[in-house]
């Protein structure tokens, strides 16, 4: 122990002494150099590792010294398990570098070394993985020498390594394997034979001794002959009938060791190999994995055999592939498909997925690509297949295999070959096996596979491949083939199993899907036509122009002109034939909207004749009616008045079809009105614009807008999902609406029956009453036990009265049902309605007729917020709420030309402003103040001139009328409490409208003091300050009064600033925030254009606020307030902690303390930056700080305190067992606490 005596202590203190550092060679001191190699090794940049492992290799050569060559290799070895990737690689190129240059060193003294070093037996678990690859990358490191070749010992012993540390495949994947190979290359005849004689004669013991037979035979064929094969297995071969049990035993230890990595083992994949170079695959196959990893009940061998046969596609023939894939592998993948739906199961689908994906893109043969695909659409499960019908592999087929898949979809769909499908049931279905219901499941999926084709844009197809599916379901759909016809190529194969209702129901509803399809399909090869008609994308149409549509009805109307080959209970009207044919000519002499509107609407409806044929014709003669009119319309200008008083304008009809063609619950139909819509508007009246407002009325009923919403069970379930975020409703019409009824109704039905019918109560008691089985009021005699024939009476009874009242009970739930389903019918109706609102305001946002929008779309959002909370409503209001926002009261465009309804506007403006200020909710009452500023905007008109007295025109705007009403607004928002108006409301029409800020200034300005709340003088504040920024304003209000405003805003901030704050809330700091930030504009403004205002008495308010102790200051206002006070010229202070000794020195002199436990000088933190700030000093005028009060804790009575707790301390020990001996540090510890430490700043 050494004695040490400090200057600032009055004692000795006895500390332990460090020992001292020898460097007796001299390395930490002369050879800083060398160990800043070691460094940049280890750094990312690899151009930087490279340059030191020069430098390193150099400087070694250069002074030739043995101790910093061991130290080098020994710190290179070391950095093999560094955590870093890229130090591991710069440490193992060093090695190997170091290695190759110094040829004395011995590669098995590093070898050695590394196993030493890097020992995976006694390594902690958390430094299982830097440890085996310090192990790879120093195997890696002696290769890269090239040296091994030279010491065949040294690289069989890399080799063992390897093969351990492969173990760790969660960590090195696959790398051990890889460096094998590489490293038996190197290999001679000779050590191969002698030195792994012992590890191939183990070759059916472990995957590992296997895996290494297996590389050896692939590298060395010429050396590992039968002969020798003979004398190391026994066998002349590794696949073989005698060693099959043995290969399993290794293949099912290899699946269970990949159990975590979900990958094919490489011993696995390299027998696959071996067996197709040795023509034994059947017997691997049949042997070793059917007869024997497929027999085990465990999950990794399954997994290891759909492993197997997914590697094994690209190598197999077309016999060998239709083997595979009809045998029990595929059975068993089928079930697991199956199996795997439950949640919280391994689902093996998209592995598989990514084989077959990867078979066919690198699989040129189409007859190999279709066995593939063939074979797994085989796979069913009572004759449904188990793959899904937007399987995305087929996304990967080439033109000649995608086509001959179509055309076995078709043959199958004809004529189902049941006995060809590697069919399964599971144990419950055993029971329920019957053909036809195969057979329908299995036409149940071939349908939408064909359809999945022409919807998946990624699939190569051409026009004559979808049109040949389109062609096919459309026959089978509406046609029964009576005979062949050699004009139509589906008639020559008629189903060998007709029909049924089912089956064609499900094919109908696949149709219209597909007409869906092709309505949005781009266009397929090369465009010509349509690139010269229009520069757009167009969807929906051919190369040559055109619509997919119309090549249908023309292929219905070759099919309806052959009754005696074709049966079809429906048929096209000729009329609508011509009609169509007449539209196309006119189309392609004349590019008119409403023409082609006319024709798509034509086609829409004439494919919907086959599903609802009454009231298609009806539609159709209404098309008819409307295209007359249109053609008609120049002949009859001059009888216009007199026709519009007889008869609707064809807008009109034309709107009340789209809106009955969308009560219909189809994505097709609610495209093509989209469109057709778009394409009329220009020509919509203001009857038509009612008929669509009148549907989203919430005060009228269903029955009155005069449209029937229905309802079709049968839509396929499948189109679930891919409706518009905004049309989620319809999906539940396209299911048939049998969604489950929420929580809510659940409880409500259970609270229905529990819920006691008084009147069944009555006809209880009359029943019980009338067989004497209760007394009566007048009958006092007591109550007599009933015989057998009158209970089993009584029972009959009761038992009928509570069958009657259970239907009751039925017939109430089915009507609340109804009623539900009625209600979703009519909001999902709704919802569609809505996109011709949007389309109208999107395409003609400066007609007249927007402005008769602004009052019903508010009428719906009101309605919406203050109704039930449900999705469904919620999608509705969201909507309505975004198109009324975001297309009509910020749209670009708008109304300019409106000085016919000046009146009207100015009617309408006072009508939104006194409605948003009635309202409760501020969220509504924001749409009706955004309606107001929206005819605002209209009134303006789109020219904004100066005017002689510098204010900005208002165009038609009655700017005084206009003014007294927001001026009753503004006040009512600042003198009520509880005002469904907000600041932001008044803000952007300051910023927006300058003049009407330039007169509801001062108003606002009177308000900073006469706010009814704090929250109220606030956002006055926050009003002004807007309004006074705006360049428009300051121009409008130059010279006096602008200086007049300024002066009258500081004298109101001034006077909200000098309020005491004795109520601290969240709504006094608001108001004071916004009070700073617009003391600050007026401060730098004042001073920047020199303005004759009094800044004294807001100067003087300012730093009395921060002498007020009540006055806290969060970070924004602390930063506004020192932004003011630096336009005074006050800056912010610098805080300092105050010296103690000051303190002692104005007490007067005492006695001198111990100084115990105080730190030295040398054990001091030395400070680099200045001393912390305290925010509550500030700098006067004068620059000097105040001075700091005494710290708490240092008088007498912290001393007593002490005392009695050092006394306690005493008393224990005294009164207790001898205390066990302390260390000294304990001892010093001790002895710190005692004194307080003193800091000196």
């Amino acid at each position: 122990m050494a004695v040490t005596l400090h200057e600032d202590m009055d004692e000795v203190e006895k500390e332990p002494v460090r020992p001292k550092v020898t460097d007796s060679k001299g390395i930490l001191q002369k050879n800083r150099e060398f160990l800043d190699f070691f460094w940049d090794i280890a750094k990312p940049e690899r151009e930087i590792r490279l340059k030191a492992i020069e430098g390193l290799i150099a400087y070694l050569k250069k002074i030739d010294k043995s101790d910093e060559l061991k130290y080098a290799l020994q710190r290179l070895v070391d950095g093999l398990a560094h955590g870093r990737e890229a130090a591991r690689c710069g440490y193992s190129v060093a090695l190997a570098q170091l290695l190759s240059v110094f040829e004395d060193i011995g590669l098995q003294t590093i070898l050695d070394q590394i196993k030493g070093k890097h020992n995976l037996q006694t390594v902690n678990k958390k430094q299982v993985r830097n440890v085996a690859f310090g192990n790879f990358f120093g195997v890696l490191a002696l290769s890269q020498s090239t040296r091994l070749a030279k010491e065949p010992q040294v690289l069989l012993e890399c080799v063992r390594l390897l093969q351990k540390i492969s173990l760790y495949r969660e960590h090195l994947q696959d790398l051990p394997r890889k460096t094998m190979v590489d490293l038996l290359s190197e290999v001679f005849e000779e050590v191969l034979l002698g030195a792994l004689q012992t590890d191939l004669t183990a070759a059916l013991s472990s995957p590992e001794h296997l895996e290494l037979l297996l590389v050896a035979m692939q590298k060395f064929p010429d050396v590992l002959k039968p002969k020798k094969l003979k004398k190391l297995l026994g066998s002349t071969s590794v696949i073989n009938s005698e060693n099959i049990p043995k290969l399993v035993q290794v293949l099912k230890m290899a699946a269970q060791s990949m159990k975590k990595e979900r990958l094919l083992p490489a011993v696995a994949g390299d027998l696959l190999q071996l067996s197709l170079r040795e023509g034994s695959f059947q017997l691997f196959w049949s042997e070793a994995v059917i007869n024997g990893l497929l027999k085990d009940q465990t999950g990794p061998s399954h997994y290891l055999c759909f492993r197997l046969l997914g590697s094994a596609l690209p190598h197999l023939s077309t016999e060998q592939l239709q083997n595979v894939l009809t045998g029990e592998v595929m059975k068993q993948y089928g079930e697991h498909v199956l199996s795997a739906q439950l949640p919280d199961r391994f689902k093996f689908t998209p592995e598989m997925d990514e084989y077959v994906s990867a078979f066919l893109q690198g699989c040129p043969d189409s007859d190999r690509q279709l066995a593939v695909v063939v074979g797994f659409s085989l796979l069913t499960n009572q004759g449904h297949p188990v793959i899904p019908t937007h399987w995305k592999v087929v996304e990967f087929l080439g033109p000649e295999a995608l086509k001959s898949y179509v055309g076995w979809l078709k043959d199958m769909f004809l004529e189902p070959k049941m006995e060809v499908c590697l069919d399964f049931v599971t144990r419950r279905q055993k029971e329920k096996q019957d053909n036809v219901e195969r057979i329908f499941r299995l036409r149940k999926w071939i349908v939408p596979r064909l359809t999945s084709i022409v919807d998946n844009n990624q699939v190569k197809k051409d026009e004559d491949l979808v049109m040949d599916i389109a062609r096919f379901i459309f026959c089978h759909a509406f046609f029964v083939i009576k005979k062949k016809s050699t004009d139509i190529p589906e008639t020559e194969n008629v189903p060998s199993v007709p029909l049924d209702e089912k089956s064609r129901a499900v094919v109908v509803n696949a149709f219209f899907g597909l007409l869906h399809h092709l309505n949005h399909l781009p266009v397929l090869g090369e465009p010509t036509k349509v690139e010269t008609l229009n520069k757009k994308p167009v969807l929906g149409v051919k190369a040559d122009g055109c619509m997919w549509l119309s090549s249908l009805v023309q292929y219905a109307d070759l099919l309806l002109g052959k009754p005696k080959c074709l049966q079809c209970h429906l048929s096209f009207t000729p009329d609508m034939i011509q009609s169509v044919e007449a539209l196309q000519k006119k189309a392609k002499k004349s590019q008119s909207p409403e023409v082609s509107a006319f024709q798509q609407l034509f086609l829409l409806v004439g494919m919907n004749l086959f599903k609802s044929p009454q009231e298609s014709v009806e539609l159709i003669h209404d098309i008819q009616s409307c295209v007359a009119k249109v053609q008609a319309k120049k002949a009859r200008k001059k009888k216009a008045s007199k026709d519009d008083g007889e008869e609707p304008h064809w807008v009109e009809v034309l709107v009340e079809i789209l809106l009955s063609l969308l009560s219909q619950p189809s994505r097709l139909i609610r495209s093509i009105c989209k469109t057709v819509f778009s394409r009329v508007c220009p020509h919509v009246t203001q009857n038509a614009i009612s008929a669509i407002l009148d549907v989203l009325d919430p005060t009228k009923d269903s029955e009155e807008s005069g449209v029937v919403v229905t309802d079709e069970k049968d839509e396929p379930r499948k189109e679930k999902g891919k409706e518009e975020a905004t049309a989620k409703g319809e999906d539940q019409e396209e299911d048939g609406d049998e969604s489950d009824s929420s929580d809510d109704d659940e409880e409500e039905d259970e609270a229905m029956e529990d819920e006691v019918d008084p009147n069944f109560r009555l006809e209880l008691m009359k029943v019980l009453q009338g067989s004497g089985a209760v007394a009566t009021e007048e009958d006092n005699s007591d109550d007599e036990e009933l015989d057998d024939e009158a209970m089993m009476k009584l029972d009959s009874s009761i038992a009928s009265l509570f069958a009657e009242q259970k239907k009751k009970i039925q017939a109430k739930k089915e009507e609340k049902e109804r009623l539900r389903k009625e209600k979703t019918l009519v909001r999902d109706f709704k919802i569609k309605v809505l996109d011709l609102v949007e389309i109208f305001l999107l395409r003609q946002s400066t007609s007249p007729l927007v402005l008769g929008m602004i009052e019903p779309l508010l009428a719906v959002i009101e309605s919406g917020m203050s109704s039930e909370t449900e999705q469904q409503e919620q999608d509705f209001l969201r909507k309505a709420a975004d198109i009324f926002r975001n297309q009509l009261c910020r749209g670009k465009q708008y109304c300019k030309n409106v000085e016919d309804r000046q009146a009207e506007l100015h009617d309408m403006l006072e009508k939104l402003l006194s409605r948003a200020q009635k309202l409760s909710d501020s969220s509504i009452s924001l749409f009706y103040f955004s309606a107001s500023l929206y005819l605002l905007k209209v009134l303006r008109g789109g020219v904004q001139a100066q005017t002689d007295s510098g204010d900005t025109s208002m165009g038609n705007v009655d700017v005084e009328r206009v003014t007294a009403r927001y001026t009753d607004a503004l006040v009512s928002f600042m003198t009520r409490r509880n005002s469904p108006l907000t600041g932001a409301m008044f803000m952007d029409l300051f910023s927006r409208f300058p003049t009407l800020c330039k007169n509801l200034l001062d108003t606002a300005v009177e308000y900073i003091t006469g706010g009814a709340r704090e929250h109220q003088q606030g956002q006055a504040c926050a009003v002004v300050l807007k309004g006074l920024q705006s360049n428009e304003v300051q121009k409008m209000v130059a010279g006096d009064r602008w200086t007049g405003i300024c002066q009258t805003t500081v004298d109101k901030v001034t006077e909200t600033l000098g309020k005491g704050f004795e109520v601290k809330n969240k709504m006094i700091l608001e108001k004071m925030t916004k009070a700073l930030e617009l003391s600050l504009f007026l401060v730098k403004t004042i001073h920047h254009q020199n303005l004759a205002v009094d800044l004294q008495p807001l100067r003087n308010t300012l730093q009395s606020l921060n002498k007020n102790e009540a006055f806290q200051k969060s970070g924004h206002m602390e930063d506004t307030y020192w932004g003011v006070m630096k336009m005074f010229g006050v800056q912010k202070p610098k805080l300092v902690k105050m010296k103690k000794a000051e303190e002692e020195v104005e007490k007067g002199p005492t006695t001198k303390a111990k100084k115990k436990g105080f730190l030295p000088e040398t054990k001091k933190r030395k400070h680099s930056k200045k001393p912390v700030v305290l925010e509550e000093k500030i700098v006067g005028e004068k620059g000097k700080p105040a001075a700091s009060p005494a710290p708490a804790g240092d008088g007498e009575q912290g001393k007593k305190k002490k005392r009695k707790r050092n006394k306690n301390r005493k008393r224990k020990h005294s009164e207790g067992a001898e205390a066990p001996a302390q260390s000294p540090a304990k001892k010093t510890k001790k002895k710190a606490a005692k004194s307080p430490q003193r800091m000196v700043a």
